[in-house]
């Protein structure tokens, strides 16, 4: 005859998992008000499933600061006790991912970078983890983007200076120059552009050149790995 054997949950437990999994305010507010009952169940795996739920609606709902307190404990949670998944998701590794995610959107981007330059490293094939650390990159560039934008606009500034020379002097009592300072007004204002182009895309490049060669490391570490070679020490 086979035994039947039942599992009890808290009536504190119920209560929670009764709320769809995708009402996140809600999630938030009955955590928040039932923490102290929460943090007192005998059962360990009801508290942390809980925190898990609670810290991801925090993030959902753009609490990004608020998240930032809490989701180290649910990554010293999946390290501690072993697990591997939530909700059919790697736990540890979205865990960091958020966490990267909530500094990011509070522009703390050198942090974000460390930790999905992590990622990368435990998974070279993981395409949003490369995706996100290359914006990251950029977004750690500031000074370089700068310094072409004022380039950029210190040229958009001498073409209104040669446009207000053109129409106050020039055409009234020089017209016969007036080609050559058109042409000067057109290609300072086609300079300002490039510039400013030009910017945007060397910084994005550099971003890409940068993670790409961190992917190709880590993949070759990888393979030399499966194939049973000592890896080579970056």
């Amino acid at each position: 005859m086979a035994t039947y054997r039942s599992t009890y949950y808290s009536p504190l437990y119920r209560e929670f998992k009764s709320i769809d999994p995708r009402s996140y305010r809600d999630l938030v507010r009955f955590y928040e008000k039932n923490e102290t009952e929460i943090r007192d169940l005998n059962s360990e795996e009801e508290s942390i499933d809980m925190l898990v739920s609670y810290v991801n609606a925090l993030f959902e709902i753009g609490a990004y600061r608020k998240h930032l307190l809490l989701v180290d404990h649910v990554v010293e949670a999946a390290v501690a006790h072993n697990i591997y998944e939530f909700e059919g998701k790697d736990l540890f590794r979205q865990s960091l991912f958020k966490k990267a995610a909530s500094l990011f959107n509070t522009h703390q981007f050198k942090k974000a970078q460390i930790i999905l330059r992590q990622l990368v490293r435990m998974d070279p094939y993981e395409p949003y983890a490369i995706r996100f650390l290359k914006k990251c990159i950029r977004r750690c560039r500031p000074r370089l983007v700068n310094t072409f934008r004022a380039t950029s606009v210190f040229m958009l500034l001498l073409t209104a200076l040669v446009i207000a020379v053109e129409v106050l002097f020039v055409r009234p009592f020089y017209d016969m120059h007036t080609p050559v300072v058109e042409m000067s007004r057109n290609s300072l204002f086609v300079l300002a552009c490039l510039i400013l182009i030009g910017g945007f895309l060397y910084n994005r490049w550099l971003a890409e050149r940068e993670v790409e060669e961190l992917v190709y490391q880590m993949r070759e570490r990888k393979k030399r790995k499966s194939a049973g070679e000592s890896p080579i020490v970056l």
